[in-house]
């Protein structure tokens, strides 16, 4: 249950984004790829994240684009409405992943959206493994509430 008014796009591929290095960064400049994303983050109203968690934090591909994003001029998170969702094989859902990432978004200025949390558990169980579609009813539920009272909070920071 998405607003109906959104166009959600698809940030670009990360995994191709080298890891950061300020030497490389200083001699060959911010990867095209780098610049794609921090471009598709400036252009976006919003900005949703919805990640695993792995070994109780972020995925290491992840935090390496936050880390090139952050360096590039006018770092577009500054400012910029964050909704953090995670999901993990365990009960806690990526609970410690989720938390690690919001301390990051903070440092880069993000307007954090915090209350409620999403936090989606035994996530092998409520995802369809060939489409990646969310089939459980009740966390579907739980996202769609989420997602009303976000639309809530852009118009209380965009304002």
């Amino acid at each position: 249950m998405r607003p109906s008014a959104w166009t959600i796009t698809e940030a670009p591929g990360i995994g191709s984004i080298p890891p950061y290095n300020s030497d490389v960064q200083g001699s060959d400049g911010v990867p095209a790829d780098v610049t794609a994303l921090a471009e598709a983050i400036h252009a976006a109203d919003v900005v949703i994240i919805a990640s695993p968690e792995y070994n109780c934090s972020m995925l290491g591909v992840l935090k390496n684009a936050l880390d090139w994003v952050s360096r590039t001029e006018d770092q577009p998170f500054k400012n910029k409405p964050v909704c953090l969702q995670s999901v993990s094989m365990g009960q806690l859902g990526g609970a410690r992943m989720q938390y690690h990432l919001g301390q990051v978004m903070v440092f880069l200025g993000a307007d954090v959206f915090t209350v409620p949390e999403v936090f989606i558990g035994a996530g092998h169980q409520k995802f369809d493994a060939d489409t990646l579609a969310l089939t459980d009813g009740p966390t579907r539920e739980v996202v769609g509430k989420q997602l009303a009272v976000f639309v809530d909070y852009i118009g209380r920071v965009s304002a």
